[in-house]
């Protein structure tokens, strides 16, 4: 076979499952979640808001850059298990320091973030391989560097600090398309497919967290727990949505089938750019579920209305680009449904639990459609 189509074939990988060291280190990623969960329910301000976004994006950078070393570098051997606890311990500190990042515990934020960061460049590097080590190599700087602008913010006062750690994000985000070599990692698609997977999960069940804390000291009756069930079906659908009908299985197909540059590219696009509006979109459905549960038969305020509706509507989003991106299914009606979700939240503004009931329908009526289609 010539060089050219040999370059064009998909990369053979040696698969291997998740482990249950990166099933223990996800357990930080739980903590993480419950705690921009609940800042996010404490401050639902527009102010408030953009704070958890710029947190969440920052964490979830190098979240997925864990998911991309284990990917690459399995952790069978003392040191790399060491270093991955190392690793996961950066983690609890960021996630300790949530609450009051934008505050006092900005400097605690920022160290914990650069923790993480040399940690996983050093093990990427350093047991990545040949391909995914030199493509780290050159992206190491721009991580290191956005890192940087983490920990200086996190000594500035709280408005150049949003400055430095949204430049930060921005170069996130521009270093794939700056350094254009990334499509030199290899990917192995059901261990990939399998542990983005495992986050979502993991993020679904801050959902059912928030049930049990909005619920909390609350009398039980009937509206309780029509509300509480409600809740519990539409993060249930939330799950249909991205794991029926073999979702997962069609996009681990999907990734396989590519050549290896372009699979690197579209695992960028479909489990980094489009997970982070879907992660988000839960974090933020899980704050209108905390507060519908606690007032089933009153009217929410508009930020909590705009919770429910607005992360449906982002989960949706999500969805929409990893189903393109992956060319898995049809889109049509998931688009529908991010306007059908959004046009939840007048209800919401008259009764919470009848917002969470018109979600439910929503979503019901997307996933029948979608069946009936794809039967």
């Amino acid at each position: 076979m010539s060089r050219v189509s040999a370059e064009t074939q998909p990369q053979e990988e040696t698969e291997y499952r998740v482990s249950t060291l990166e099933l223990f280190f996800d357990l930080v990623f739980v903590f993480t979640i419950t705690q921009l969960t609940g800042t996010l329910a404490d401050d639902t301000s527009p102010l408030g808001f953009g704070q958890i976004v710029i947190m969440l994006f920052v964490i979830l950078w190098m979240y997925f850059g864990y998911v991309w070393l284990t990917n690459a570098v399995a952790p069978d051997t003392t040191v790399r298990r060491l270093l991955l606890m190392v690793g996961m311990g950066g983690f609890l500190v960021i996630a300790l320091a949530i609450p009051n990042a934008f505050e006092a515990a900005g400097p605690a934020f920022g160290i914990g973030y650069l923790i993480v960061n040399l940690v996983h460049s050093g093990l990427f590097i350093s047991a990545g391989g040949p391909g995914s080590a030199a493509a780290m190599a050159r992206l190491a700087p721009f991580n290191l560097g956005s890192a940087a602008l983490v920990l200086v913010g996190g000594f500035m006062p709280s408005t150049w600090r949003a400055v430095a750690w949204t430049a930060a994000v921005v170069l996130m985000v521009a270093s794939p398309y700056v350094n254009r070599r990334h499509g030199e990692f290899r990917i192995r698609p059901a261990h990939f497919v399998e542990r983005h997977g495992l986050v979502v999960i993991v993020a679904l069940g801050e959902s059912i967290i928030a049930i049990g804390i909005g619920a909390a000291g609350l009398p039980l009756g009937l509206d309780l727990v029509i509300a509480a069930l409600l809740g519990l079906t539409l993060v249930y659908q939330l799950w249909w949505c991205y794991f029926g009908r073999a979702q997962d299985t069609r996009a681990e197909h999907s990734l396989a089938a590519m050549p290896a540059p372009e699979r690197a590219r579209a695992a960028l696009s479909a489990f980094g750019w489009a997970h982070a509006p879907m992660l988000l979109g839960v974090v933020v459905v899980a704050v209108g579920v905390k507060k519908t549960i606690g007032h089933a038969t009153d009217h929410l305020y508009l930020s909590g209305a705009l919770a429910l509706g607005g992360g449906a509507a982002l989960f949706l989003i999500g969805q929409v680009v990893f189903r393109a991106l992956l060319r898995i299914g049809t889109v049509k009606w998931r688009v529908i449904a991010v306007v059908a979700s959004l046009a939840t939240v007048p209800i919401g503004l008259w009764l919470a639990i009848a917002q969470v009931a018109a979600l439910v329908l929503v979503f019901g009526a997307l996933l029948v459609v979608e069946d009936k289609l794809r039967a």
